[in-house]
């Protein structure tokens, strides 16, 4: 049996939606006192009240879970040191998430002078993500589709107009979750830098938001990007999609006016939009 991310999760010290827990699972668990409950309207949350009673109960309850026992600090190196097969349990060689800039951002990596200035055609990926960090000014723009995220100079005024009209700085490191991963969403709720997500702009961008960026960053620092001209994009999005996701994220809602506005717009239109539509090939900068 393969350790489900949501288990990951709270062994972790995460928060975790109850939705991605099995209703079997959260009833023994809520039952046995092990979980704490964070309520946000009709939608739960839960975090391990004790990570290694939490640990202790599964590994008792299935034999399957011993692999908790194995420190997932361990690299496949030493595993293989320990017990001559780094695939004894599954260990990800290269945590951490990509930035990228298209001007230098001076940073600190390990407490030392960090410059992320990427050369077009190339972005960094930062493995150690626990020991980076950037001047407070410098606002973060989360970018979800890796086109969008590799493009940034050809979005460079686009941004750059946002920016101004919202009264941020100029100064903007991008980041990107990929490969799919916790880690960028666990940076972001250390660091005090503003963060602004830049998905696409149907119900299934906006929940993504909502349920995996949002509810773990402070709500003064975090916002969704709505751009101007998104009521007249939508016009020529797709149909499709928007009745494709419309089961599944009907009931979405958000305390956020501006958000807010963004839904119902989505929901008036029947529309979905995706982000490459602002990738423009010809405003390309250096």
């Amino acid at each position: 049996m393969a350790i489900s991310t949501s288990i990951k999760a709270l062994i972790a010290g995460e928060q975790v939606a109850g939705s991605k827990i099995s209703n079997k699972l959260l009833e023994e668990l809520l039952t046995e006192g092990l979980l704490l409950v964070s309520s946000r309207g009709s939608r739960k949350s839960y975090r391990a009240r004790n990570i290694e009673t939490l640990k202790r109960f599964l590994i008792d309850k299935d034999e399957c879970y011993r692999v908790l026992e194995i420190e997932t600090s361990d690299s496949r190196a030493s595993m293989a040191i320990k017990t001559g097969n780094s695939k004894l349990v599954a260990v990800r060689s290269c945590p951490g998430f990509p930035v990228n800039s298209y001007e230098p951002i001076e940073c600190l990596l390990s407490g030392k002078q960090f410059l992320v200035n990427p050369q077009e055609g190339s972005f960094i990926f930062v493995s150690e993500w626990e020991k980076f960090t950037m001047p407070e000014d410098v606002v973060v723009i989360g970018i979800e589709n890796m086109e969008n995220f590799r493009m940034i100079r050809r979005q460079r005024a686009f941004f750059e107009e946002y920016l101004q009209k919202h009264g941020f700085t100029k100064k903007v490191l991008f980041v990107s979750r990929y490969p799919q991963s916790t880690d960028l969403r666990r940076w972001l709720s250390t660091i005090s830098n503003h963060y602004i997500h830049f998905g696409d702009f149907d119900l299934a961008g906006v929940n993504i938001y909502l349920t995996e960026f949002q509810c773990y960053i402070d709500n003064q620092r975090s916002s969704y990007l709505i751009p101007d001209d998104i009521e007249f994009r939508l016009k020529s999005g797709s149909r499709q999609r928007y009745d494709e996701q419309l089961r599944q994220y009907k009931e979405i809602k958000s305390n956020n006016c501006e958000l807010q506005q963004l839904i119902d717009l989505i929901h008036n239109e029947r529309k979905a939009y995706d982000q490459e539509g602002y990738i423009s090939c010809n405003n390309v900068q250096t």
